[in-house]
């Protein structure tokens, strides 16, 4: 991405942001945007006026704190008197010889002045010492509050669990002081929330979308009204970049744009990233032959250049086209005017990148077809990762060879075999499974320019990565005043933390034992910064600890291919839930549950300003108040509705090019 690029991507300014507002699909950078609006207007979190705030699970607690309180304060307030009494004891004979001695009214006067000062001095020095005795006390009480609710006494935990969250708890407590935001005091709400509701039903439509609504859209992109593409024009070249789902935009609009300037497209070629370092080309993804052939009624492709042109200097003849020279979601008219003469001219152009080089609108109703054609049609994974995918779902199912909505699109010809398993045998329990994308890699973090608790060492290393990954950022950094961290936080800028995704999803009401499956690269903080989500959700696994190290040893260099499995196991669980909306393979698999889903496979897609402002509360909030708000908040993301004008296709489906709807 070009300097230019990334300054225009980072900094705009607008009156009425929306945290959701990208809709670029991007994978690697949430946008840093000013906004004219500097803070979220929410209602106000009920005060308690005990400074001992009431949770449902330490009421008990706070009357013997408050108990132990008094009684220590009844003690030094009784030392005190005693105190003064022995001082007037100790004083009273040397008042009477000096009255004796040099006149009783004065002497009386002169000691009983000389006694009263002695007496204040002390007595200042005694209240003093007792008020810092109590503002200590009280500190350290506050303190301990946050931590409570973990004594075998109480009945909450017991075994495993219990020593567990006690560890990890106290790890928070012990930690850097730095390390602001871990939410230690929420935690543990959010654990005695789970323990006590592990025998309540949870809430109602916590695994379901608005089936009525949702089911009146069904697919109909295989549907198609035109001749097939001679191609006569000339050829087209793309090498994508990115990550496996940045090169499945660029894949899908190299459809559209040969169909577009009646071209022949080559099979595309993916280029090898510093970032996910990955050699993997289209046919170690996807199924090279389903692509041609599927597509050979709407496009002619070829899987190499002819001869003759195979040794052309493209960058030479100018047929080499950068996303430099194109510039973001261009339209349709833009490649007529621009690119279709140099294809006329040269025979061949060779688009380098093109990621999201393709307006969403304006664009003909066909060729918007054909866009979801490709992508939700075209597209198939290879045997080898459909094979290890399967064993992936089992697993997560428990073994009970059930098979999902969506695994036919998935997974293929390994899904009969499966169904014919679980004929044969019906002893399996009907399991469900929650799948989170925690987009929370160093790559995500060190472009979000936000902070995460770890003090300047965080910084330090982020601003690191920053200069190898993001020069053009870092320079921007420096020259430009960019918002603070803690406003980005405020506008809903930053990726979710772990921390912050345990609590929503306890807040929603998924139980302790909810089977989840965490995909993604390596979480920024690693298995430390894991350890809220492992503690309260212990049947949390990766692929990594799904499958043997011989089944996952063939995937092990390259990411691609892993993040493919991290598709499927998404796109078939029961519900997904992400905490990055504009991460690419959210997008994409939430397109993907919404098309093939028939209604009944409901993600969840925070409104991360929302639940910034919610967040901002942990110190005060309760735990009734900020599941409600939660709860709101998450709901709203789950309405219904016809995909907006320019709005992504691939994340939203539902439209008329892509599905249709039985009104």
């Amino acid at each position: 991405m070009a300097s230019s690029e990334i300054i225009s991507h980072h900094v705009h300014v607008h009156a009425n942001a929306n945290a959701n507002a990208s809709e670029n699909d991007r994978d690697i950078p949430p946008k840093i945007t000013v906004h004219g609006r500097s803070h979220t207007t929410t209602p106000r979190s009920r005060q308690t006026t005990s400074p001992f705030p009431s949770t449902r699970f330490s009421t008990s607690t706070h009357h013997s704190y408050y108990s132990s309180f008094s009684k220590l304060w009844n003690f030094f307030h009784a030392l005190y008197l005693r105190f003064v009494k022995q001082k007037k004891q100790q004083d009273w004979p040397l008042l009477r010889h000096q009255s004796s001695s040099r006149g009783k009214r004065r002497s009386f006067a002169v000691g009983g002045r000389v006694w009263y000062k002695r007496k204040r001095v002390r007595g200042i020095l005694v209240v003093i010492g007792l008020v810092g005795i109590f503002f200590f006390m009280n500190w350290w009480m506050l303190s301990r509050l946050q931590d409570v609710g973990f004594s075998s006494k109480d009945g909450f935990f017991n075994g495993k669990f219990s020593s567990s969250v006690r560890g990890e708890w106290s790890k928070f407590a012990k930690g850097k002081r730095s390390q602001r935001i871990i939410f230690s005091r929420m935690l543990a709400l959010a654990a005695h929330a789970l323990a006590e509701g592990a025998g309540k039903h949870e809430p109602k439509d916590l695994w379901e979308e608005p089936l009525i609504s949702a089911s009146a859209w069904t697919p109909c992109a295989d549907q198609r009204n035109w001749e097939p593409n001679d191609g006569r024009n000339g050829y087209i070249l793309v090498s994508a970049n990115g990550g496996i789902n940045q090169q499945r935009v660029a894949v899908c609009n190299a459809v559209v744009l040969a169909r577009l300037l009646n071209s022949t497209l080559v099979v595309p070629n993916f280029l090898f990233s510093s970032v996910w370092r990955d050699a993997s080309q289209f046919s170690d993804i996807y199924q090279e032959e389903h692509f041609v052939n599927y597509l050979k009624p709407d496009i002619r492709i070829v899987k190499e250049l002819p001869l003759e042109l195979k040794s052309l200097n493209l960058e030479a003849i100018g047929s080499l086209v950068t996303d430099v020279d194109i510039k973001k979601e261009a339209k349709p008219s833009f490649y007529l005017k621009h690119i279709l003469p140099i294809i006329l001219q040269n025979r061949v152009v060779h688009f380098l990148g093109f990621g999201n080089r393709l307006a969403f609108d304006p664009i003909p109703f066909e060729l918007q077809r054909l866009r979801c054609r490709c992508n939700f049609h075209a597209l198939r994974f290879v045997p080898k990762i459909q094979e290890t995918a399967v064993l992936l779902l089992q697993r997560m199912r428990q073994n009970t060879s059930r098979s999902g909505p969506l695994d036919p699109y998935l997974v293929g010809q390994f899904v009969v075999e499966n169904e014919v398993k679980r004929k044969a045998s019906q002893s399996g329990k009907y399991s469900r499974y929650l799948a989170l994308h925690l987009r929370f890699e160093i790559d995500m973090a060190a472009h979000s320019l936000c902070d995460f608790g770890g003090g300047e060492e965080e910084r330090e290393e982020l601003d690191t990565y920053r200069e190898i990954h993001f020069p053009a950022l870092t320079h921007l950094k420096k020259t430009t005043k960019l918002p603070s961290p803690a406003a980005l936080r405020s506008e809903g800028q930053c990726p979710l933390t772990p921390e912050e995704a345990v609590l929503m999803l306890a807040a929603l009401g998924f139980k302790r034992k909810t089977p989840i499956y965490l995909a993604g690269a390596h979480i920024y903080g690693g298995k430390s910064r894991l350890s809220a989500l492992t503690s309260l959700y212990p049947n949390l696994v990766t692929k990594e600890s799904l499958l043997s190290s011989s089944e996952i040893e063939p995937f092990m260099n390259f990411s691609s291919q892993l993040a493919a499995l991290d598709f499927i196991g998404c796109a078939a669980a029961d519900v997904f839930a992400m905490t990055d909306s504009g991460s690419q393979l959210s997008s994409l698999v939430t397109g993907y549950r919404i098309y093939f889903g028939g209604g009944r496979m409901p993600s969840i897609r925070p409104n991360k300003r929302r639940l910034a402002s919610i967040f901002l509360k942990n110190s005060t909030i309760e735990w009734n108040e900020f599941e409600e708000r939660v709860r709101k908040a998450v709901r709203q993301s789950k309405q219904v509705q016809e995909r907006p004008v320019a709005r992504s296709v691939y994340r939203l489906p539902r439209c008329q090019e892509c599905m249709c709807t039985s009104d």
